[in-house]
């Protein structure tokens, strides 16, 4: 079965053009990975999701914990998180491959609703990093293989495809990991009440943080959030918006072309020589070295 799977993604992916090494499907909360060889460490902005690695490995990194997953492991991303990752294995004959699902947590609470008996307890109250891995066992590359053939009918996409999402929801609530993925389903638990508080982080960006608030908005002591924040995202609230920053100036600078300084001043930097430190700091390059080097096709 999962040499089906592997095959799938080969064949849809031999037959697509990418986005860099992201190919869109022709459902929106579906994308395909795809790498003939390693790559370097990218830092990018996951949103909450189910990262399948089919073929090869990849390692991410969040603050200071690293997270290494190979062939048929998942990687479940439960809040929005800036985090920096490789593919550490992939060849021209065996490249690198990955299904990535954007997580519906509507979809897996009417799931977790149909359970005959209440969610663990621990599911509300544990504070574990808001990332880790687990094995993707027959149940679940059964589900990602049907989701592959699905692809072949976009007619039958927006009849099928729920269905197919609720049984792959039910194996991994019921499965190793099934507490973990539980808090994200859970409307007061701290997975949930962070997640608000990023929410609003990541629509003022640009503006100053202030911890009264945020706290506020995920329902805890000042105190109390920013230790909950720390142990979710590897980060205080105020290295969190520094990165936030940086990866939207950096989408400016390849989106809209825009310069260094402008770029600096829009995401809320006041000087941008320390935007420029930062940056480096960051990136490994300068903002405008670092534009070009993005910009220029691969050797």
């Amino acid at each position: 079965m999962s040499s089906a799977l592997r095959d799938a993604v080969l064949a849809y992916t031999d037959t697509r053009a990418s986005s860099g090494a992201f190919y869109a499907t022709g459902v929106e909360a579906l994308m395909l990975m795809r790498s003939d060889r390693p790559t370097s460490p990218r830092h990018a902005l996951y949103k909450p999701a189910l990262c399948i690695n089919v073929q090869g490995a990849k390692q991410v990194m969040l603050g200071d914990e690293v997270f290494d997953y190979g062939e048929l492991q998942y990687l479940v991303v439960s809040l929005d998180l800036p985090i920096l990752g490789r593919v550490t294995h992939a060849a021209p004959g065996k490249p690198f491959l990955a299904m990535v699902i954007e997580i519906d947590v509507n979809l897996m609470r009417e799931v977790m609703e149909q359970f005959a008996e209440p969610a663990d307890p621990i599911a509300a109250t544990d504070r574990s990093l808001g990332v880790f891995v687990g094995d993707f066992g027959p149940p679940l590359i059964d589900c990602a293989l049907r989701l592959m053939r699905l692809l072949k009918t976009p007619h039958a996409i927006p009849a099928l495809y729920p269905s197919i999402m609720r049984e792959l929801y039910y194996w991994l609530l019921t499965g190793p990991d099934g507490a973990a993925i539980r808090r994200l389903t859970l409307p007061d638990s701290h997975t949930q009440r962070i997640a608000r508080a990023i929410h609003v982080m990541r629509k003022e960006f640009a503006s100053p943080v202030r911890i009264e608030r945020l706290a506020a908005v995920a329902h805890m002591s000042p105190s109390s959030f920013h230790h909950h924040f720390k142990a979710m995202t590897s980060l205080t609230p105020l290295q969190y918006q520094k990165q936030l920053r940086l990866l939207e100036a950096r989408r400016l600078m390849l989106a809209e072309a825009a310069n260094a300084t402008s770029a600096a001043y829009r995401v809320g930097y006041e000087s941008a020589s320390q935007f420029s430190r930062e940056y480096a700091r960051m990136f490994g390059a300068p903002p405008r070295r670092d534009a070009v080097e993005l910009r220029s096709p691969p050797a």
